[in-house]
């Protein structure tokens, strides 16, 4: 009887830990890849507040204004723009007017969410007279999610007529 319940115990006892759970394995974690903010074939759509601090036919053509833009993006990397920006003319009511057409070269780092960049062309200002004008400048754009940014950029406009100015940009993006 001994040899029974010494039998019986030890067959209770190997049972109980074999029913007493199962090792626990790693998990294995899936990241949802993050989509890139900063896309090729983009279409965005800019309207900004704007600046112009400089000189025209010698005399000083400072004003503030505002105005709209659009921009598409062939690569990641590289893309054109088109902007027209009305302004006061020192305050007097006379209109300034700047359509600028660009080549735009960013470099877009994902993980602070911005993209500074570069931009090159040329256009036609309007004020008292009307001409043709070259510009150079750069700017950043600081991505909110896919579909919003904000941006600050500044261009030195140059040209005929002692044309000599800085025409300063700050707005929203809207990312199509």
């Amino acid at each position: 009887m001994n040899k029974s319940l010494t039998l019986i115990a030890v067959v209770l006892a190997t049972a109980a830990t074999s029913f007493a759970g199962q090792a626990v394995s790693s998990k294995k974690v899936v990241v949802a890849p993050m989509e890139d903010l900063f896309r090729a074939g983009e279409v965005q759509v800019d309207a900004f507040v704007a600046g112009a601090a400089g000189n025209y036919k010698g005399g000083s053509v400072n004003g503030v204004g505002g105005g709209l833009g659009v921009n598409y993006f062939f690569t990641k990397y590289f893309g054109i723009g088109v902007d027209d920006t009305l302004s006061s003319l020192n305050g007097n009511g006379r209109v300034y007017d700047s359509l600028q057409l660009d080549l735009i070269a960013r470099y877009p780092i994902e993980s602070w969410h911005l993209a500074p960049y570069a931009m090159v062309g040329g256009g036609a200002t309007w004020g008292s007279q009307s001409q043709g004008d070259g510009n150079v400048g750069g700017g950043v754009e600081y991505r909110i999610n896919r579909g919003v940014g904000l941006f600050v950029d500044s261009r030195y406009i140059y040209g005929n007529n002692s044309l000599n100015e800085t025409l300063s940009r700050a707005g929203l993006r809207f990312i199509f």
